[in-house]
């Protein structure tokens, strides 16, 4: 199923951004699902690569479960730089959703039992009170540990205080495993498994290391169902595209939505940016239609504005690491270990490859999408297969 509304006016493309409902295009077995696992407690893994709208995704879920009145809150784990800062985020998060600012230092001392906090209210750029937690006098590994058992604690005690169920969203969740190894994922684990008024859904932009997460070795191995995020199916996104230059009084010529879809190697972000992009040069334009002669001077526009960004990216790389970037480019990352490649493109050997991929992964230039080698962002693999050699 396809969800367009007609905006005409209004740019019916978004990218860069959390989208509302009227801009996905599909996921409706995902956002029903997530939903339903969330709304009974479920704890849910959800593996996404980035550029897929996995955040739209939860939000939207998020906005569905906050209607059906579960106290809903979102937290991004890789915003903090240590496992005490996130702490104090998450717990933060948790004391101030949906609590009257007069009530918030009661309902702090009628929560935090063993770890007290100090608790602040600056004022923010409107004049409006700004609620802080914080926890200065945790010095020591073992304060961490009994503050995080503190805060990890939390939910099932505000649910069970406010008789109301939560879903909560960790954010970037790999992250967790930066502040402390085995012993953050044991804690929350310890914590989340017997909270039955509670769903979490742990989403992580980083497929390798969310994978290793849930490894038979790691705290969280079986611990809930595991969803990962898929591309769009190619002909219902295009259609989508399609209708929503024609929902925008904009008529897309033949093929349109197939051709962005193709160029954008069908990740969501790229494809909503080109479709976003191209859109705004044919209304600036004072056109009525948009083709492909159109989607081609977008694609040289942002090439072009893209041009010194790239160029300092493709600087920054070994020459080995260049030599195999274009050739991954060009061959759309296939057989690049073979003879017959490595002699066309000049590359040095097998074990050379191996670790010129390892570094782009690392670098996050590149990624594996079945089976196969491609770059992140698919403007810089056509810059790549345009201005180098």
């Amino acid at each position: 199923m396809i969800t367009s509304t007609n905006v005409t006016g209004d740019n019916p493309f978004v990218y860069g951004e959390i989208v509302t409902a009227a801009a996905f295009a599909d996921r409706e077995d995902e956002r029903e699902r997530l939903g339903r696992d969330l709304a009974s407690g479920q704890k849910v893994f959800l593996i996404s690569p980035r550029r897929y709208g996995k955040s739209s995704l939860v939000r939207d879920v998020m906005r569905g479960l906050a209607r059906q009145k579960i106290l809903t809150l979102e937290v991004t784990v890789a915003a903090s730089s240590s496992y005490v800062g996130f702490l104090e985020s998450y717990a933060q998060a948790l004391v101030a959703a949906e609590t009257p600012v007069s009530r918030l230092t009661r309902w702090v001392s009628e929560l935090m039992r063993t770890v007290k906090p100090d608790v602040r209210f600056d004022a923010d750029p409107s004049g409006s009170a700004k609620f802080a937690l914080a926890f200065p006098a945790v010095r020591t590994a073992r304060d961490t540990a009994r503050l995080a058992a503190e805060v990890f604690a939390l939910p099932a005690r505000i649910a069970e205080a406010r008789k109301q169920r939560l879903a909560i969203a960790l954010d970037e969740f790999q992250a967790i495993t930066s502040f402390d190894g085995g012993t953050v994922e044991n804690a929350l684990r310890a914590a989340v498994q017997d909270q039955r008024q509670v769903g979490y859904v742990f989403s992580g932009s980083e497929p390798s290391l969310m994978e290793r997460m849930l490894g038979p070795r790691r705290p969280f191995y079986k611990a809930g169902p595991v969803m990962r995020l898929e591309k769009i199916n190619p002909d219902d996104f295009a259609a989508f595209i399609d209708e929503r230059f024609r929902g925008s009084g904009v008529r897309p010529e033949t093929g349109l939505g197939d051709a962005i879809i193709d160029l954008a190697a069908n990740v969501p972000y790229d494809v909503q940016r080109l479709a976003h992009e191209t859109w705004d040069d044919v209304k600036e334009a004072g056109k009525k239609t948009a083709g492909l002669d159109d989607l081609h001077v977008t694609l040289t526009r942002l090439l072009g504005e893209q041009h010194t960004m790239f160029e300092e990216s493709w600087q920054r790389l070994t020459l080995p690491q260049r030599a195999v970037l274009r050739a991954l480019v060009i061959e759309e990352g296939r057989e690049l270990m073979s003879a017959d490649v490595r002699a066309r493109h000049r590359l040095p050997g097998t074990s050379t490859v191996q670790a010129a991929l390892a570094a782009l992964l690392r670098q996050d230039i590149i990624t594996k999408d079945s089976g196969r080698y491609v770059t992140v962002d698919s403007l810089y693999r056509e810059w790549v297969a345009r201005k180098t050699y």
